[in-house]
This record gives structure tokens, C-alpha cells and sequence, in this order.
């Protein structure tokens, strides 16, 4: 058994751990509402994002006219590929609920309140949620006892054979595996994840109580907790029956035919946008804070002060910065990809280093007019988030170490420095983050602001530009592995094509650069709630 089998694993599981602890965690209090907030948001992401099948999905397929390469990626055909293209994303999605649970803090008083209470799943079950997963796990069963009763057929290479002086006609095709076989694999993964889950859900209904939380919020947690799991689980049976639907609608190339559609990928579509929709209820500490927020009394009754229109506009700013060089990128794609390594790493430090440069110009405009030489400079507790924090500096060291691993590569294969141009590049957008911080560390304070709204105006500033640092950091390091995918092959001893990148490589290229757009775009929260952040938004002014 290969050792990174198990050690990788386990490290994964140690960093999520030491993460997730990191963002619960609340000087002197152990936690509060809000983290624990944050906290449950992570592990519901985090668990999303381990819950994706998409290296599965061709599972059962026997491709025509390629040959078992490592470098196109393995035949998912045989037990060698097929468990851990289906064990990594259910294992996966089940122990980050596990380790959600088992990261929360332990007691800090000397004395801790008992409670004879039995805790039951069925007392913080959300029942339609619960209801919704059952039906999906029962259809995506019934789907796969379906695909049991179809037969396999070989696959066919492609080609094409005049019918008539003016035409030609394709033929060929994938094959794919008896359907008992697959139905074996699928059925299998899903009665784990099913008893995964119920095993799960024990353990978020008999986990110890946090005592800086109320019963009732106690109990909340743990109905917010079986929500995220629950509303994961069934995406990832869904996406078992979307791999069934694959297999079903792969015709017999023996029979002429070469087209086909996937229906179940449709009703898989429309279960993962109503999960995403099936919103969890929020704590009663959060929750009451928003109702301070959105009170009509206080210094935030009479409207937002010009200052905070002002940042909220700038957010706008910010995305036409970004959005307008992707748009002409579109078009400029060949040129990009002609450039070499320094066309990809060049685009997305020019992406990143308008937004900064607005981001500069923002906190500039704002001195010039709101700012008074004579107000002092209040600087947040917090300047960003430590979620975000924690983001930026994983992002940093990721794209380092996939820098110095695509080093090494390149050197086996006897490569020029693929990974130079992202290195410079990307030291060139840090560099370009200093006007923006700078001016808002300078930045003199607002004469007749609210208490508060000074460093609160400074933390949403801080916020996007460490936002827009891990944003590129991500998409250069995703770029790195797109187009040194055969350094990385050289490195781990695997076999390549010189003219075909690696799939594993290139794969998780993929995943780093949708890691980056949806950094992009993860809006600045508002301030209210936290003992460490300075002072509320108005609620109608969302900040981007």
C-alpha cells in the first residue's frame, strides 16, 4: 500500500482540524455565537467542496480508441481506479462533518452543567430536509437496481465510411461494463454513505454542549449542523445516480448510433440548486445583532453617512475592474496561451492589480473627501476576518509549494523555468497591494462619523485586498499546475506524453482556479456581532 494513501489523509485531516479550531476560536471566551457561526459555515463548504464526483463520472466507461494511459487519466473499469475515484469524495464529505463536530472547544469552566436529557437525531432533525434526502436516496437506488439489468457492450474505435459522394458517416463509440458490475460499485457507495451519515448525525446529536452558547442555541447549532450534512449527502447520491444516468445513456456503437444524453444529469442539476437554496436557520446571537443592525435608532437611523456610500460604490468599482480585463481576455486567449507560462501568470496579476489600484484610488478619494487632518486614525481590532486570513496565508503557501515542486519537475525533464514568470508576476501583485494599504493606513479620520465607522470603513478595504491578494494567489497557482502538469508527472514517477498534460495535475489546476473566482467573490460580512469588530453597516448597503 502506497504510503501517501494514508498519509495523506491524515495530513489533510490534521490541517482541516488545527483550521477549523483556528476559526472557532474566541480570545478569552473560547467561542462566541459568531464564530461558531463561522465555524459551521467552513465545515459546510469545506464538505461541498470534498463532495465533487466529477473524477467519477465516467465510471463503468470503457473509452474507444485510447489506450490505458495515466497521462489521459485510468480506465474507471477495474477496483484499482474505481474505489478511490468513489472513496475520496464520500469519505471525504463524511469526515469533515465528523471533524466539524469534533473541533469545537471543550469546557473552560471548572464546573459543567449537567443535563439528564436524552438527545435524540429526531429532536433537531430539519424533517422536510430530512424527508427530501430519504426520497433522493430511494430513487437514486431504485435508478441503480435499474442499471443492474442492462448489459455491456465493447467499445468501438471512430471512424467514418463514405455514403454518398457528398457525405460521410461516423461510427464508433465508448463501451462500457456489464451493469450489474456498476450497480455493485454504486450500490455499494451508497449504502456507506447512507450509514456514514446516520453515523454522523449521532454524533452531532450526542456531541457535548458548548457552554458559551444557550440550550436553545445549542440545539440550533445541531439542527444547522444536520442541515449542511443533509443537504451535502443527497448532492452526492444525486451525483451517484447522474453516474448511473452516464452509463444508461451510452448507446451500442455495434448499433449505428453515436448520439446520447444524459437526462439524470438534468434532475441532478435541479437537486444541487435546491440544496443550495435549502438555507439553514441562523443563531440567536447573529440573528440578534442583525436586528440591533437594522434598528431605526441610534446614529445608523437616519441613513447611511456619505463615507459608506462611498466604499459600497467602490465594490462596484471593483468588479467593473475585474470583470472588464476577463471579458477582453475571452478574445485574447490564443495570444495568452502563445505567450508561454508568462501569458496565463501575466493576465491574472493585470487582473488582480486593477482591482487594487481602484481599491488605492477608493481609499485616496475617500481622504480627499471625508477625511479631516485633525481626526485621529482608528485602527479595526481585527483588520480581516480570521477565516479570510486563514484563506490567504493556505493560498500563499499552496502556490509556493507548487512552485517549488514545479521547480523541481522542470529540472528532471530538462524544462526552462515554467514557474519563474508566476513567481515574478505574482511578487509583482503583492507589491501592488501596498498603495492600497498604505492608504488606508494613513487615511485620516472622518469628522462626525459614527463611533466606530472609521476603522469599520478601514476593515472593508483590508478585507478586499487581502481577498484579492489569496484570489491570485490561487488562480497563479492553478495556472502553475494547468501548464507544468508534466513536471509534476516527472516528479511523482509517473509515465507522460510529452504532448498531453497530466489529468491529476491538471485537474486540480481546475479546482485551485474556481477556488479563486469564488474567493473573488465572497462579500465583506458585516461588522456587528463581534467583540473584535468595530461597528455596524447599514443592512441595505451590502458590501462587495
Amino acid at each position: 500500500m502506497p504510503p501517501m494513501l494514508l498519509l495523506g489523509p491524515l495530513a489533510a485531516a490534521v490541517v482541516l482540524y488545527l483550521v477549523l479550531r483556528w476559526v472557532v476560536w474566541e480570545p478569552r471566551m473560547g467561542a462566541s455565537p459568531e464564530t461558531v457561526s463561522q465555524h459551521a459555515l467552513w465545515v459546510g463548504v469545506i464538505g461541498w467542496m470534498a463532495s465533487s464526483l466529477q473524477g467519477a463520472t465516467n465510471i463503468g466507461i470503457i473509452p474507444a480508441g485510447r489506450t490505458t494511459s495515466p497521462v489521459i487519466g485510468p480506465f474507471l473499469v477495474t477496483p484499482e481506479t474505481i474505489i478511490p475515484a468513489l472513496a475520496w469524495p464520500i469519505l471525504g464529505t463524511l469526515g469533515v462533518h465528523a471533524l466539524g463536530q469534533l473541533s469545537y472547544p471543550r469546557p473552560r469552566r471548572p464546573r459543567r452543567k449537567a443535563s439528564l436529557h436524552v438527545r435524540k437525531i429526531r429532536d433537531f432533525l430539519p424533517r422536510p430536509l430530512a424527508w427530501t434526502t430519504l426520497a433522493i436516496f430511494t430513487g437514486t437506488a431504485a435508478f441503480i437496481v435499474w442499471t443492474a439489468t442492462l448489459p455491456g457492450f465493447d467499445a468501438m474505435a471512430y471512424g467514418s465510411v463514405r455514403e454518398d459522394p457528398e457525405g460521410y458517416r461516423t461510427f464508433g463509440g465508448d463501451g462500457r461494463i456489464p451493469g450489474i458490475e456498476l450497480a455493485g460499485w454504486l450500490g455499494g457507495a451508497l449504502v456507506i454513505l447512507a450509514a456514514g451519515t446516520w453515523l454522523v448525525l449521532m454524533l452531532i446529536g450526542r456531541r457535548r454542549q458548548l457552554e458559551q452558547l444557550s440550550d436553545q442555541d445549542n440545539s440550533l447549532l445541531r439542527t444547522i449542523a444536520m442541515n449542511r450534512l443533509l443537504r451535502t449527502v443527497a448532492t452526492v447520491a444525486s451525483g451517484l445516480a447522474v453516474i448511473a444516468g452516464n452509463y444508461v445513456a451510452r448507446p451500442d456503437p455495434g448499433a449505428g448510433s453515436t448520439s446520447w444524453t444524459n437526462f439524470a444529469g438534468f434532475a441532478g442539476m435541479a437537486v444541487l440548486l435546491a440544496m443550495l437554496a435549502w438555507a439553514p436557520p441562523k443563531l440567536t446571537g447573529p440573528a440578534t445583532a442583525a436586528a440591533l443592525r437594522d434598528s431605526k435608532h441610534g446614529p445608523f437611523g437616519a441613513g447611511p453617512h456619505p463615507a459608506t456610500r462611498l466604499v459600497v460604490s467602490i465594490g462596484a468599482g471593483l468588479g467593473v475592474a475585474a470583470a472588464l480585463p476577463v471579458l477582453a481576455g475571452v478574445f485574447l486567449v490564443p495570444a495568452i496561451i502563445a505567450a508561454g507560462p508568462s501569458g496565463p501568470a501575466l493576465f491574472v496579476t493585470l487582473v488582480a492589480g486593477l482591482v487594487l489600484l481602484v481599491l488605492a484610488a477608493g481609499e485616496l478619494l475617500l481622504q480627499r473627501n471625508y477625511a479631516g487632518p485633525d481626526e485621529p486614525r482608528t485602527w479595526p481590532r481585527q483588520p480581516v476576518g480570521a477565516a479570510l486570513l486563514t484563506t490567504l496565508i493556505l493560498a500563499l503557501l499552496v502556490f509556493v509549494a507548487i512552485l517549488v515542486v514545479s521547480a523541481a519537475g522542470n529540472s528532471l525533464i530538462g524544462r526552462d523555468g515554467g514557474w519563474i514568470p508566476p513567481a515574478v508576476f505574482s511578487s509583482a501583485g503583492a507589491v501592488l497591494a501596498l498603495p492600497a494599504f498604505l492608504a488606508a493606513r494613513l487615511r485620516h479620520g472622518i469628522p462626525g462619523a459614527p463611533a466606530g465607522l472609521d476603522a469599520a470603513l478601514r476593515a472593508i478595504t483590508l478585507h478586499r485586498l487581502a481577498r484579492t491578494l489569496a484570489a491570485m494567489f490561487m488562480a497563479q497557482a492553478g495556472m502553475v499546475l494547468l501548464m507544468n502538469s508534466q513536471a509534476w508527472a516527472a516528479v511523482f514517477g509517473v509515465a507522460f506524453l510529452p504532448s498531453i498534460p497530466w489529468w491529476p495535475a491538471s485537474l486540480a489546476g481546475s479546482i485551485l482556479a474556481c477556488a479563486a473566482i469564488v474567493t473573488a467573490l465572497v462579500p465583506v460580512r458585516t461588522f456587528a456581532g463581534s467583540r473584535s469588530r468595530p461597528a455596524p453597516l447599514p443592512r441595505r448597503d451590502r458590501v462587495t
